[in-house]
């Protein structure tokens, strides 16, 4: 069975489409916004990886929503460039205009089906439901030939109402279909025969190409994706590092790796380049602020990590004994690089080459690279977590707020009292306050010269390596008016990593401030 695809031509029954949505759902986290520079980045980045599908954003959402997806439309070449919209008609209108720049453009329509949603959240009957889907589609085709239809909570919608949206849907001209597991409830089971049933009992159905979208609530968002493709999903929807609403989505990384190792399982192609999942993983922790979690399949610093005497004598026999892919297939390489005070520029450039982080930009590697050298001088070893710590601090483009200086005095003797020099829109502004400690007053310094309503939630200190010289890894949870975000900062200095943080968050609090969530955004 192979399918004709507006945008991907005659499809082979073994290709499957990668559909990125990082910068749609994945933003959606807590603390995870994005602005329009570091989308653009991340973005190039997604191309490169070899994406087939690039879900850029929700236009409607917000003037700066619609700024970053006609930015990506613009300016991103290969991927189809994909806009989300509710069913209303300026949502779709909105989409249409976002998208319109790219050589290869979709819009996305999702709409909740689900007894639960239809009665709760759209308050409307199965067939006023069944009538919107239809209008949508119908206007969304007005605007592409390529429209992607979503039945918001898919996997708890009941059977045959599922089966009349998706007929409706594909007689007005959708051309994929997408059933979502939008709060992580199903099974492998469920979605298999879900997806079976669709394509056993819905005229049409040869036509189009099937999507899965699910959620990790249970921890079987991978697992749900590899069972809706054996059913016959072509289109994979998934977040690097698995980023998205509550515990996120499927990780792309994860579900492309099952793919490439299980050939015999899971006999499908995707377009990935393995060898650049790593460095879009960076990059992402990078410009978001959130590490991955050490054990973190593909991409965690442990992955491919053996302490076990027992897995180190396998793996130096022969390392096919517990090493089921290469760390080189996913973009981990080995370095004998030794870095300390005397490495000059190119040294560290081919450094973070080596670590996965792909070519820096110039002002980052001159920052990054003067900080490494000031760390030199203050550690006796610098070792490539410091280096990754460094980058990534330094990498951000939250810029309205950047740190200077600190001077802290504190003690038994008076109270604590911090003088800090930040930069706010260019100027160089000088305050000084005390505190119950000195990170308190260093946090009430900041305070006095950018005044904000922030609520500090959260504040926790790290090592990012062993020994007294290691730099700390600080993280800094701030809420305004509902909006959560986190920050961190890295540094020898506990305190200059507190205050790192501390303006890494505030920053990217000013980036949510303006933006304004409709309502009913999910999918």
């Amino acid at each position: 069975m192979s399918i004709n695809h507006p945008n991907f031509g005659q499809l082979a029954d073994d290709r499957v489409i990668i559909f990125d949505t990082t910068l749609r759902d994945g933003e959606q986290s807590p603390g995870f916004s994005m602005n329009l520079a570091e989308k653009l980045r991340m973005a190039e980045a997604l191309a490169e990886l070899g994406v087939d599908v690039m879900e850029a954003g929700f236009p409607i959402a917000s003037p700066g929503d619609f700024e970053s997806v006609r930015a990506i439309a613009e300016t991103i070449k290969g991927p189809v460039i994909c806009g989300l919209a509710r069913t209303g008609r300026a949502d779709i209108l909105r989409a249409a205009e976002a998208v319109a720049p790219a050589e290869r453009k979709r819009i996305h329509i999702f709409l909740s089906t689900s007894p639960l949603h239809m009665k709760y959240k759209l308050r409307m009957e199965p067939d006023e439901v069944l009538q919107l889907a239809i209008d949508s589609v119908r206007l969304a085709r007005q605007h592409t030939d390529d429209v992607e239809w979503s039945a918001e909570d898919g996997s708890r919608t009941e059977p045959d109402f599922l089966c009349r949206c998706v007929e409706a849907a594909i007689r007005e001209g959708a051309t994929t279909i997408n059933i979502p597991d939008t709060v992580g409830y199903a099974l492998p089971a469920d979605m298999h025969r879900i997806f079976t049933m669709l394509r056993e009992r819905v005229p049409g159905a040869e036509k189009v190409i099937f999507s899965t979208h699910n959620h990790n609530d249970l921890g079987l968002a991978v697992a749900n994706t590899l069972a809706a493709v054996a059913a016959g999903a072509r289109q994979i929807e998934c977040t690097i590092n698995g980023i998205g609403e509550r515990a996120g989505n499927a990780a792309l990384e994860e579900v492309v790796m099952a793919i490439r190792t299980r050939p015999d399982a899971v006999p499908c192609k995707p377009a990935i380049v393995t060898e650049h999942i790593l460095r879009t993983s960076k990059l992402l922790s990078s410009i978001t602020g959130f590490d991955v979690q050490p054990n973190k399949a593909i991409v965690g610093r442990n992955a491919f990590a053996h302490e076990s005497g027992i897995h180190q004598d396998g793996v130096l026999k022969n390392a096919a004994t517990y090493e089921i892919m290469t760390p080189e297939s996913v973009g981990w390489s080995k370095s004998s690089l030794v870095m300390g005070k005397h490495s000059g520029r190119a040294a560290f450039r081919d450094k973070l080459r080596a670590l996965g982080y792909g070519e820096v930009g110039d002002n980052q590697l001159n920052d990054a690279f003067r900080r490494f050298k000031d760390l030199a001088d203050r550690k006796k070893v610098v070792y490539d977590e410091d280096i990754a710590a460094l980058v990534e601090d330094e990498g951000r483009d939250h810029d309205r707020i950047r740190f200077v200086s600190l001077d802290v005095r504190a003690g038994s003797k008076a109270p604590p009292r911090a003088e800090l020099e930040l930069e706010v829109d260019g100027q160089v502004t000088q305050s000084d306050a005390t505190g119950d400690g000195p990170v308190d007053a260093a946090f009430h310094a900041i305070q006095a010269i950018f005044p904000h309503e922030a609520k500090l939630l959260l504040y926790s200190v790290g090592a990012v390596t062993e020994g007294t010289d290691a730099q700390a890894r600080v993280t800094v949870r701030l809420e305004e008016n509902g909006k959560m975000v986190d920050g961190q900062g890295a540094d020898t200095d506990t305190l200059v990593a507190s205050v790192r943080a501390y303006v890494h968050a505030l920053n990217k609090l000013l980036v949510k401030r303006a933006r304004t969530e409709p309502a009913a955004l999910s999918a």
